[in-house]
Order: C-alpha cells, then structure tokens, then sequence
C-alpha cells in the first residue's frame, strides 16, 4: 500500500522566529533615541533692499555657515526660490 504521510509541523519556524528574536532583541535594546532639541525662530519683516542673504548673514553666529542659515530659512517658510517681498514676514532661526 501507501507509505504513511509525514505530518507537516511549525516546529522549525518557530525555532527560527525564536532565535531570530534573541539575535535581534539585544543589538536593538542597547540602541538609544536621541530628538533634537527644539529649534527657536523669530519673526522678521523683510524691508526693501534686503535678501535672504543678508537676513541670515546678521542672524548667523560667528563662524556659522551662512548658507546653512539660507537653507533653514528656506525650509521653515516654504520658499520656492531665494526671492523675497518687503513686508513678507520670515521664521529665522535664532
């Protein structure tokens, strides 16, 4: 006749989930999250003659990347390109 039919069992995925997880458990516990503190603005009105450029060359600490400062201006307030209006009002960082 018919040899008997071997019963399928979740016995080894189970032995793998279970090894797997105290491979993974301890690498991911030791892991620690760190925020970024949160970030302070100031609200500026543009007057004539000023760009992004000189906003952030007066609010950039000595030393700072002034470009940086641009970049994050950009950012915060959504600006498609580097032109600003007198009268707009900009977030900078301070």
């Amino acid at each position: 006749m018919y040899p008997p039919r071997r019963k399928i069992t979740l016995m080894p995925a189970i032995a793998l989930a279970a090894l797997g997880a105290l491979v993974a458990f301890p690498a991911l516990s030791s892991s620690r999250l760190y925020a970024a503190g949160p970030e302070r603005f100031s609200s500026v009105a543009v007057h004539r003659g000023d760009t992004l450029w000189s906003l952030a060359e007066n609010r950039t600490p000595a030393g700072g990347n002034i470009q940086d400062t641009v970049d994050t201006i950009i950012a915060v307030n959504h600006l498609n390109g580097a032109t600003v209006l007198p009268g707009q009002l900009l977030k900078i960082p301070r």
